[in-house]
Formats: structure tokens, C-alpha cells, sequence
């Protein structure tokens, strides 16, 4: 577990005090009250802050819907990482500052029409480059924040080869010619889901992300925070659900007796503690690791870990509940949208075929 910055905090519920539950909304609410500059150091270092981000999001997750904390997680955990290690000059650095005083929001676009969500190397879109240029060309799908950025940190192919030196990250203003969007379903609202088309986008080589060929190494470096960042989210959901079922079954009575006297209640309430405590462990043990080179296995262990926790959780709470949870709006519809902790940042069944690819050296160390 992080050590909590409780200014931090505090300044975060004053910021989206009044905020309306729209990703736009919170990211111009926390730009402006400058805690978005406050989730890195004064350089350019390793990444966010760790305990900060936990505190955000525990903020954000009391407050508004899966889709606008979604629509802030990404941006904080990947996508401003990726760009702020860039933004020496150019596009990058006016994209950057714009999007640290809350006037720009950005997109990570990794997942590709053309491929499996987890099979990054067959990517279709591809980025033609010239001494001075930069030509996009492809889609992608499933985008956080894909109708409503500003800007969107692209991950095309620079070279045919599946290697992973074969990639690159563009910055593609979202209102360039070329550039399209469509919505992507209607759940996470305030998410801005949707597909992205890039059909001959033509940029200046300044909008290039890094070096060429670092594009899966860069990605690989900052998915990390992001799995940690879902992890904390996850905690912080589990807690707050939990504490609200502890509290219905408590002011419940059957025979006279609150439900929570009841021993089989108890019993599966205590199963999701245990759960509960299994995202602690995971998170402190990520925690004391993350700038390492054993922090990218450790997000596959900790997003696989979580995703199933926080299913365990939600099922027995909907479970306990009973009709109460299929409300409008109730803890049956909030399982339903967690679903995609199994599937953003990596899927889980890629994340497990990542894992036993280290099965001999996980089985002989602690």
C-alpha cells in the first residue's frame, strides 16, 4: 500500500466538488486546481506518483460513474506519462501544458481494428515517414476518450516487420484532416469510447513521440502504471461497495434479526475481506517494485490477481443484496461495467499465457 499524501487528497475533493459527472468536466476541474501537474516531480522521472494517483482515484471512485473515472485513469496513468517524456518541444510540449491546465484532454489509441486486442505486433495501422512528414494510415478501436480528446497518442506500424522495433507513438491532433470517430456502444458514459479512423493523415515529423522503433518498449514501460492504476481503482470500488452492503445488511432484519447476524451472510461476506486483503498484498508487492525491470510481470500478476477479485467481490455483494442491487443504477449494473477490468490493459487470458512464460522462475522464488 502507498502512503497516502492526505493534501493531496484534499485538494482533489475540493476540486470535483460541483463537478458534473463528465470526463471533461473533472479533467478541467483538476487541471485548473494544478493537481494534474502535481501527480509528477519538478523532472522528468520514472512516472506519476504513485500514492497520488491511488488518492485521485479514490476520490474520483466516491464521486462519479465508471466512465468518467475511466476517462481520467487512462489519461493519468498512461497517456500524459507517455506524452510528458516527450514534450521537450514542438506539438508535444503545447499538447502537454494544454492538457496539464485541464484545456486538453488526450486519448491512448493502442487497441487495433486490424487485430486481436492483445496481439500488438499485428497492428494494421501504419505511419509512412519522410525527412519531414509523418502519413497515418488505419484504425482503432475501442478507444477511451476517442469522441472527446483533444489529442491521440497513436501506436502505428513504421516497418512490416513483427518486431517489436517495428512501432512508433504519433500525436495526432483529433481535429486534423483525416481524422474521424464514431461511437463505440453506450455504456461508460462520460468515457468518450468510440473507433478512430486515420485516412492519409499528414503531420510534421515533430509529431513524432521519441525515436522511432520504441513505440512497444514505451508502451510496455507505462502499461505498467496503468495495471497498478486499475488495481487501486479496484481497491478503492471494493471498499466502498463493501462498506455500503455492510451497512444495508446490517439495517436489514429477517425474524427480527439484522441480515448481517445471520452466519451464512457473514461467511460470504468475509470471503470478500479475504478478497479485499489479496488486492492489498498484490498492491504493496507491485508497489515496492515498480521502477524495476520486474514491474511489467508483476502488472500481468496484478492485473490478472485483481480483475478476479474484484469479480468475487461484486458477485457476492449483488448476491447479498438480492433485488435491491437490480435497481437502476445498482450495484448489478456497476458488476456488469467492471467486467472490463478483465479486459483493459491486457485481457486476462493474455495476461496468464504472459505469466507461464515465467512459470519455472515463479514456481522457485518467493
Amino acid at each position: 500500500m502507498t502512503d497516502s499524501d492526505s493534501s493531496f487528497r484534499h485538494a482533489a475533493i475540493e476540486a470535483v466538488t460541483g463537478a458534473k459527472d463528465d470526463g471533461r468536466a473533472v479533467w478541467q476541474a483538476l487541471g485548473r486546481a494544478g493537481l494534474l501537474a502535481d501527480l509528477f516531480g519538478p523532472a522528468i522521472g520514472p512516472g506519476p506518483r504513485l500514492d497520488r494517483i491511488e488518492d485521485l482515484l479514490t476520490v474520483l471512485d466516491a464521486r462519479f460513474g465508471v466512465g468518467t473515472v475511466l476517462s481520467l485513469c487512462v489519461q493519468v496513468a498512461s497517456a500524459l506519462p507517455i506524452l510528458r517524456a516527450a514534450a521537450d518541444t514542438g506539438p508535444a510540449a503545447k499538447a502537454y501544458e494544454a492538457a496539464l491546465r485541464g484545456d486538453a484532454m488526450l486519448a491512448l489509441a493502442v487497441t487495433d481494428t486490424d487485430a486481436a486486442g492483445s496481439d500488438l505486433l499485428a497492428m494494421g495501422t501504419t505511419a509512412a515517414l519522410t525527412a519531414d512528414t509523418i502519413q497515418l494510415d488505419g484504425g482503432k478501436s475501442w478507444i477511451t476518450n476517442a469522441r472527446t480528446a483533444d489529442y491521440a497518442l497513436v501506436l502505428a506500424r513504421h516497418r512490416p516487420q513483427q518486431h517489436f522495433t517495428s512501432f512508433l507513438w504519433a500525436l495526432v491532433p483529433t481535429d486534423a484532416p483525416g481524422v474521424s470517430t464514431e461511437r463505440a456502444g453506450s455504456r461508460f458514459a462520460g468515457a468518450g469510447l468510440g473507433q478512430l479512423r486515420l485516412d492519409g493523415v499528414r503531420l510534421g515529423r515533430d509529431h513524432l513521440l521519441g525515436a522511432p522503433g520504441r513505440g512497444l518498449p514505451t508502451f510496455a514501460r507505462h502499461v505498467a502504471t496503468e495495471r497498478i492504476a486499475g488495481a487501486f481503482w479496484a481497491r478503492a470500488m471494493c471498499r466502498r461497495v463493501l462498506a455500503d452492503t455492510h451497512g444495508w445488511l446490517d439495517s436489514r432484519t429477517v425474524g427480527g434479526r439484522p441480515l448481517w447476524h445471520n452466519d451464512a451472510v457473514r461467511e460470504r461476506f468475509a470471503r470478500c475481506l479475504v478478497e479485499l486483503r489479496r488486492i492489498d498484498a498484490m498492491c504493496a508487492q507491485h508497489v515496492a517494485i515498480a521502477h524495476t525491470p520486474d514491474a511489467l510481470l508483476s502488472s500481468m500478476l496484478l492485473k490478472a490477481s485483481t480483475a478476479h477479485s474484484l469479480d468475487l467481490v461484486l458477485t457476492e455483494c449483488v448476491a447479498l443484496r438480492g433485488a435491491d442491487a437490480y435497481q437502476d443504477g445498482g450495484l448489478a449494473d456497476l458488476r456488469a461495467d467492471t467486467a472490463m477490468f478483465g479486459i483493459a490493459g491486457g485481457a486476462t487470458g493474455a495476461m496468464l499465457a504472459g505469466i507461464a512464460e515465467h512459470a519455472i522462475a515463479l514456481v522457485a522464488s518467493p
